[in-house]
C-alpha cells in the first residue's frame, strides 16, 4: 500500500505543471495529510519530486530527465517523428502519432506548424476517447469488425459525448468503423473538439502486419477544409512511406 500511495502522489504532481501546496494536494488524493507527505518526502530523496520557491510541490528534474530520455529514444518516436515534421510542413497543420489504449487513445508524438500554429489542447502522453477522434476510428476499425464487437466493446459505460457531433450510439459507431474499413482511412468531423477536424492512417512502425498506430492531421475547420485533407489523401501517402503499408 505504502508503493501504491507514493505512486498516487507521483501521477497527481503531474497534473500540476505549476506546483500545488500540500493541503491541496491531500484533498485531491483523499489520504491523511501524514501519509500524503511522507510520500512526498520519498519522491524527493529519489529526485522525482521537488518544492518551489513558494514551497509548492512539483515534479522533480530527474523524473523530467527520465521521462524526456526515454520517449526520445522510444522507437517508434524516432521513426514517425521527421513523418510528423513532413506533414506539419505541409500542411500547416498539427500532426500526432497516437496508440490504442482500451477506449483511448494516448498521443506519443505531436508536431506543430513551423508557422501560424494555433496550439491545439493535445499533448504528449495525453488522451482522448477513441470513438470521438480519427486515429481511435481507424485503430478500433481493425479490432472491431462486427456490430457485436462494436457492442461488447463499449458494454454499459457509455460513449462520451464530447461535442453535438459525437458518434454516442454503438449503431453509429459500427456504421462509421465499416466505412473505414473500406477506405482504410478514418475522418472526424469536429467529433472531440469543436473547430477541429482530422484525418487519420494507420502506420506500421513495430508489425508487419498490425498497426502500431495512426498519424493523423489535426486540422482547424476554419483554415483547412476536411475535404482539403481528403482530397491530398495520396499526397499524404506518399509522405508516410512504407510506414503506411502492411508488408510480409
Amino acid at each position: 500500500m505504502g508503493s501504491d500511495r507514493v505512486l498516487a502522489v507521483l501521477k497527481e504532481l503531474a497534473r500540476f505543471p505549476d506546483g500545488v501546496g500540500l493541503d491541496e494536494l491531500t484533498r485531491v488524493i483523499g489520504s491523511p495529510k501524514p501519509t500524503v507527505h511522507r510520500a512526498l518526502g520519498a519522491l524527493r530523496r529519489a529526485g522525482l519530486a521537488d518544492q518551489d520557491d513558494s514551497s509548492r510541490y512539483v515534479l522533480g528534474d530527474e523524473f523530467l530527465r527520465m521521462a524526456f530520455a526515454h520517449h526520445e529514444a522510444r522507437p517508434d518516436h524516432v521513426r514517425v517523428r521527421p513523418v510528423l515534421e513532413a506533414l506539419a510542413h505541409r500542411f500547416g497543420e498539427t500532426a500526432h502519432y497516437a496508440v490504442l489504449d482500451g477506449r483511448e487513445v494516448v498521443y506519443r508524438a505531436k508536431v506543430d506548424p513551423p508557422t501560424g500554429a494555433v496550439r491545439l489542447t493535445s499533448t504528449i502522453g495525453g488522451r482522448n476517447p477513441a470513438h470521438s477522434t480519427a486515429v481511435g476510428k481507424v485503430l478500433l476499425a481493425r479490432e472491431l469488425t462486427s456490430l457485436e464487437e462494436v457492442r461488447a466493446w463499449v458494454g454499459d459505460v457509455p460513449l462520451a459525448r464530447r461535442t453535438p457531433r459525437s458518434l454516442c450510439t454503438v449503431a453509429d459507431l459500427h456504421t462509421a468503423l465499416e466505412a473505414v474499413s473500406v477506405q482504410g482511412y478514418a475522418c472526424e468531423d469536429q467529433e472531440n473538439e469543436t473547430g477541429v477536424h482530422c484525418l487519420a492512417l494507420p502506420v506500421f512502425l513495430t508489425s508487419p502486419t498490425a498497426p502500431s498506430g495512426a498519424v493523423s492531421i489535426s486540422a482547424l475547420a476554419y483554415r483547412t477544409p476536411l475535404t482539403a485533407l481528403v482530397d491530398a489523401l495520396d499526397e499524404i501517402r506518399a509522405l508516410l512511406g512504407p510506414l503506411a503499408e502492411p508488408h510480409a
